[in-house]
């Protein structure tokens, strides 16, 4: 049931819901339980007079509590894979399979894949990459169709940061947001902008290993490679005559930002489409997210609070709060 109450009434343990924009207040969230005083502190200092509560909602049920879980280590990647198959045997198994319980087809679907983009950037031919976007296409239709599943596959975590690991978690998260924010349009073409965000990175296997894999801070002349990548995924989609329209501005605009600060092209606001803006996010969301050599893996929370506190000026809020509430669900 809501209800409605002043915020001086509030205590521990009650399920808020704060109407005032996301980014008017210093929460990750507009909807959380209570956990200390502080938070309590923190609504009234805020000049917020009022907020609603659901009492059917409270510090008793663990799924409400604050802070952000994405990890669980049942859902972990494979200790061994199918090395000469691109498309393992298991994943459109587990895509068409409507029966198998949501956690074990999501962890199937996330082993899968991680199966699939590895051996993808092994080999970018155009044969694996038509390949790979089929698969895409099926693994987008479930997440659109599944949400229960989409749930588990975001609570998958891997925290290390090989690239095709890194490009499974922001196609999946992208997609999700994507959802969220096209929900009642249709005209994108989910498939190929699905297709898009899985391949962002495909321009990496132009790269050195050496560069992609240094464990620490990258030379000016390395960087400079590093930036190449957008171009050359946008190269090598364009050569396996897979270069849709969708996955050209996602290739070559994920590392734009809202501020003009990004690369290749240096865009900013309105110049940065949509897709690109939600695949800056994801990106580095995952970035921030990931255990490397040089640093720890954040939190899932922690990442949400440090973008907002300290790198909003990169993205775009809107799609930045959609990004939020997909963690919220």
């Amino acid at each position: 049931m809501i209800k409605t109450i002043e915020t001086k009434e509030l205590k521990v343990g009650m399920y808020v819901k704060i109407s005032d924009s996301w980014l008017k207040h210093p929460f990750i969230k507009n909807e959380f339980v209570i956990t200390n005083e502080n938070q309590i502190k923190q609504i009234i200092e805020n000049g917020i007079k009022s907020v609603f509560i659901d009492t059917d909602k409270g510090i008793l049920t663990i799924k409400n509590i604050e802070n952000i879980s994405h990890s669980d280590k049942d859902l972990t990647p494979p200790d061994t894979w199918q090395p000469d198959k691109l498309m393992p045997d298991d994943l459109k198994e587990a895509i068409e399979d409507t029966s198998m319980p949501k956690r074990e087809k999501a962890k199937r679907i996330y082993n899968s894949s991680l199966q699939m983009m590895g051996k993808l950037f092994e080999s970018p031919t155009a044969e694996n990459i038509k390949t790979s976007k089929d698969v895409i296409a099926n693994l987008v239709d479930m997440i659109l169709r599944e949400p229960e599943t989409s749930g588990y596959l975001l609570n998958i975590t891997s925290h290390d940061f090989y690239t095709y690991t890194h490009s499974v978690n922001v196609g999946i998260l992208s997609i999700m947001v994507s959802k969220e924010i096209f929900k009642n349009s249709d005209s994108h073409n989910m498939h190929e902008v699905g297709a898009g965000f899985f391949l962002h990175d495909i321009g990496k296997t132009k790269v050195t290993p050496e560069i992609i894999n240094k464990p620490g801070r990258l030379t000016d002349e390395e960087m400079f490679n590093m930036r190449t990548h957008p171009y050359q995924g946008y190269k090598i989609l364009k050569e396996a005559g897979q270069l849709s329209e969708e996955c050209k501005i996602i290739v070559m605009q994920h590392h734009e930002r809202e501020d003009g600060t990004g690369y290749p092209r240096r865009l900013k606001k309105d110049e940065i489409h949509p897709y690109g803006r939600i695949g800056c996010i994801s990106d580095v969301f995952d970035a921030i997210t990931a255990e490397r050599s040089y640093k720890q893996a954040m939190s899932p929370f922690e990442a949400l609070k440090l973008m907002k506190e300290q790198m909003l000026h990169h993205f775009q809020e809107e799609i930045f709060s959609k990004f939020v509430l997909i963690f919220s669900k």
